[in-house]
């Protein structure tokens, strides 16, 4: 009697090695086992899939309904901020920056930082810059944000100082903060010694400020000259940045007749507000992307491809 319950107990599976039954098999012992313990199961590594059935898992209608709520979320931002349309995406950054020619749009000298109005692209990208520092809108920060509109700043240090904190929260965002002197004085008429200190010295104080030390300098109201590429050399500038238009709350103005944008094209604007100009930060805002995207046009990082 005895036997016949300790061999049906294990057929059953209830005896253990110890009342002659078998051995727990090779999974009971691993991960399954574990957590049966209550110890939490390794994570399964990612699925990765060949081309063919990565295109028809995207094309599948979990990955169609992710995209259509994507789309409308995007409708509905851009209309939240006044927009005509969302703004088109820019592509993803570049592996590494162009190379540089002296072309239309790109002036280069031996030893001295490549002047650009026109990065050197196919793609159909342009780049907004901002410059001074005056005017601190965090409502202008939090539209950049929230449609995903990459900038370029550069900064006077006489304008910035009352709060350098705004600036280090657009850095937080991904937009560079860079050079635009301290005092924001014309180059040109000033002397070597005097142009390195306006440069060297916001290098200094960005680095400070915001963590950084910048790549690129922008020469107030775009005048310089050999010995203001010299002195920019010499703080480490990499490139000089100027534009080949200009925004404003209310318009853009063209260098060229055909009033179009191009490929690689440098858009200039300021940190400005209504006592000098008709219209808030994210008017001006809302005028480029408006334009920019009406053109076919995305906004793009410049200092990913400088």
């Amino acid at each position: 009697m005895v036997a016949a319950v300790c061999l049906a107990a294990v057929v059953a599976g209830c005896g253990g090695p110890g009342a002659g039954g078998a051995a727990p098999s090779a999974e009971r012992t691993g991960a399954s086992a574990a957590a049966d313990r209550g110890v939490p199961r390794p994570a399964a590594a990612p699925l990765v899939l060949p081309g063919p059935a990565r295109a028809e898992e995207e094309a599948g209608s979990e990955a169609v309904a992710r995209k259509a709520a994507a789309a409308r979320a995007a409708l509905e931002t851009a209309a939240r901020w006044g927009l005509a349309r969302p703004p088109l995406p820019a592509p993803p950054r570049p592996a590494s920056r162009p190379e540089l020619f002296a072309a239309q749009g790109v002036k280069l000298a031996d030893g001295l930082p490549p002047v650009v109005y026109r990065v050197p692209t196919d793609e159909r990208i342009v780049f907004l810059t901002v410059d001074d520092g005056a005017e601190k809108d965090p409502e202008f920060n939090r539209m950049a944000a929230e449609l995903g509109i990459p900038l370029s700043t550069f900064v006077a240090d006489y304008l910035a100082r009352s709060d350098y904190g705004y600036f280090r929260r657009l850095a937080a965002q991904g937009d560079a903060v860079n050079n635009h002197t301290i005092n924001h004085r014309n180059l040109k008429v000033l002397g070597y010694a005097t142009q390195r200190e306006e440069i060297c010295r916001q290098q200094d104080q960005l680095e400070e400020q915001i963590g950084v030390r910048p790549r690129l300098f922008r020469p107030p109201y775009g005048e310089y000259n050999e010995d203001t590429l010299r002195a920019a050399a010499s703080c480490g500038i990499e490139a000089v940045p100027l534009w080949n238009e200009e925004a404003f709350p209310d318009r853009v103005e063209y260098r060229y007749e055909d009033q179009r944008l191009h490929p690689g094209d440098i858009i200039l604007t300021h940190f400005r507000g209504t006592d000098l100009w008709p219209g808030t930060m994210p008017d001006l805002l809302r005028k480029v992307v408006d334009e920019v995207t009406a053109q076919g046009f995305a906004l793009a990082r410049l200092d990913d491809y400088l």
